[in-house]
């Protein structure tokens, strides 16, 4: 993976749109990992049609819970375990 989007506040969605929209241009191959009240982010679906693009997106389960309960989440739950394997697998890690 080329790049890992660390989300970690709501207001990130604003810079993360352009840069994952940058990245499907160039044929990047990214992911997300979204944690703390960057989970909100996940709420706005012109940011998921940004999105459309991604390897992998994941939110932290327990950010999730606290911010968006009784919500569907509309990618894949996970841990901070998930957040640094996706870490190590990425080339560089642009947090937000």
């Amino acid at each position: 993976m080329d790049i890992l989007f660390h989300v970690a506040t709501a207001d990130a969605a604003r810079v993360l749109m352009p840069l994952a929209r940058a990245c499907a241009r160039a044929r990047r191959r990214y992911a997300c990992f979204f944690t703390n009240d960057g989970v909100l982010g996940l709420q706005r679906g012109e940011l998921l049609v940004a999105l459309g693009d991604a390897a992998r997106l994941v939110a932290c389960e327990e950010s999730w819970q606290r911010y968006c309960e009784g919500v569907a989440c509309p990618v894949e739950l996970g841990s901070q375990t998930v957040s640094s394997a996706l870490m190590g697998e990425g080339a560089r890690v642009v947090s937000l």
